[in-house]
């Protein structure tokens, strides 16, 4: 299997035994991460709060220091977010005192003394509003029992009048009823803990982010990991020139399959999504009746007008407009907006069995007397309810252990699954939760399918990440609640050019 570019899912002790491995004692080193780790920590902060329209120049930002490295961590984050912004000020709270502190992390906290100065103070207990709060106490280390003051002060930082809060690497007291640092995010510094994906921590995690401190460079252990996280590397074969003499037919031929007078945007931001994620060629089976209307919104697809039922839908008499035409396609995306009549879905699972192209299967699509036919290869791309009818009782990895499918299962953190492995997408957010954000995936993974046939797993991969992060700077950009789905398009070039 070609793996994507990811990082290892470790559990607490291996994150540790790999820390030890790098570190070795060296308090140079140490401290170097940290503070790579506290630069990163703010970065990704300050990104986040632009979608609700940035940082407050003069806000108060709570800081919750433990003893060791997480504390450190914290003091590092806020240091480097008071020198950005003068006017804001620090309060922290030592939850086991100043003397308690151990070495990197007492050295973090005289870096934001010397930057806070009179603009930073130790506080007993949160008190006011705050702009940010962030949780610093315990580390992947911690181990039940929270104990006093620790879980006063926990929940009393969840009651007070806080904007934002951020834990890092692990909202502290996880695991613990009644003690837990409830978070908006979490930032999983230099790897990603495995406690942080279950299912128990997503109450308090909030949305997660991994930041990348460089502690995999150039090593090839954990590759036996079934759990990874995909990074934006996976787009790099994107972001590259293209060949001077490269035409149209260099970068796939997508057809589409879709559309009903019942639901016909769909397959419209499929076709939009398909173009504008590279594709060289897409051609789109529509209903007849739609076919007009559609060519003269999109001209750079060739649509082809599709017998109908009485109701709306793709009739089975039109099949013979695919297989006059499939010699020519390199993928195949069925579903969108095809609706759920039984003689639809009777003409879908036919091109399934019978295709000879790999296939994108999504939306009503997504039956297992539907995606279990024929021996194409294929991606398939469910929700939580969609995987459920054509998994049953399987989990994602069994189900793709037991077929030969990739499958993409949507939700707050999407999973791409392969083989029993797993590879996790942390990009995208909130304003993903909208009609037809899943239809421009299946369009991306179909272009993507249609350039790479022979690597369904990374065409899959590439087409998440990708619509991740475009969410991730429409967001940024616009804000979470007054955009239109297909507002995400404008934003894939802007993703292929970040460094």
């Amino acid at each position: 299997m070609n793996m994507p570019a990811s990082h290892p899912i470790l559990s607490p002790a291996e994150a540790r035994t790999l820390e030890t491995e790098l570190f070795a004692g060296d308090e140079s080193a140490e401290w170097s991460a940290m503070t790579r780790a506290g630069a990163a920590v703010a970065r990704a902060i300050l990104d986040d709060y632009r979608e609700i329209g940035g940082f407050p120049t003069d806000g108060r930002v709570l800081v919750l220091v433990g003893k060791g490295h997480n504390g450190g961590d914290a003091l590092l984050a806020a240091a480097e977010i008071l020198e950005k912004f003068p006017a804001a000020r620090a309060e922290v709270i030592f939850v086991f005192g100043i003397r308690a502190l151990r070495p990197l992390a007492l050295q973090a906290w005289r870096r934001l003394s010397d930057i806070a100065r009179e603009r930073g103070a130790t506080v007993p207990a949160p008190s006011g509003r705050y702009v940010l709060s962030l949780d610093g106490i315990f580390g992947f280390q911690f181990r039940p029992p929270v104990g006093q003051p620790a879980a006063k002060i926990i929940s009393a930082a969840n009651k007070a009048a806080v904007l934002m809060r951020a834990a890092i690497d692990l909202p502290s007291g996880l695991g613990e009823a009644g003690a837990t640092f409830q978070a908006d995010f979490t930032y999983a510094t230099g790897s990603v803990k495995s406690p942080l994906l279950d299912k128990a921590c997503g109450v308090f995690a909030g949305r997660i982010r991994y930041l990348d401190l460089g502690f995999f460079s150039g090593k090839p252990s954990h590759v036996d990991v079934r759990e990874r996280v995909l990074l934006t590397d996976v787009l790099e074969p994107l972001r590259g020139w293209r060949r001077p003499s490269s035409d149209k037919r260099d970068y796939g031929h997508l057809f589409v399959i879709g559309g009903s007078r019942s639901y016909p945007g769909a397959v419209m931001m499929s076709v939009l999504a398909a173009l504008k994620a590279g594709a060289g060629l897409v051609t789109a089976f529509v209903p007849e009746s739609l076919a007009a209307a559609y060519a003269a919104h999109v001209p750079e697809a060739m649509w082809v007008g599709w017998p109908e039922t009485p109701e709306g839908g793709l009739a089975l008499e039109g099949s013979y407009l695919l297989r006059e035409r499939i010699s020519r396609a390199d993928a195949l995306l069925i579903g969108p907006g095809l609706s759920r009549e039984a003689e639809v879905l009777a003409l879908a699972a036919d091109v399934v069995k019978t295709s000879t192209v790999p296939l994108v299967i999504d939306a009503d699509a997504l039956r297992p007397e539907i995606v279990g036919g024929g021996n194409a290869p294929r991606i398939l791309t469910p929700h939580a309810g969609e995987f459920a009818r054509i998994a049953g009782e399987n989990t994602l990895a069994d189900y793709t252990r037991k077929t030969d499918a990739v499958v993409v299962l949507k939700g707050a953190i999407t999973r791409v699954s392969a083989a029993g492995d797993e590879f996790l997408s942390f990009f995208g957010g909130p304003v993903l939760a909208r009609g037809g954000s899943g239809d421009l995936l299946a369009g991306m993974a179909g272009a993507l399918a249609a350039a790479d046939p022979d690597h369904l797993l990374n065409a899959a991969a590439r087409a998440v990440v990708w619509h991740g992060r475009a969410a991730d700077l429409l967001a940024r950009e616009r804000g979470q609640v007054a955009v239109h789905t297909t507002e995400f398009l404008d934003f894939l070039p802007a993703v292929l050019r970040e460094t």
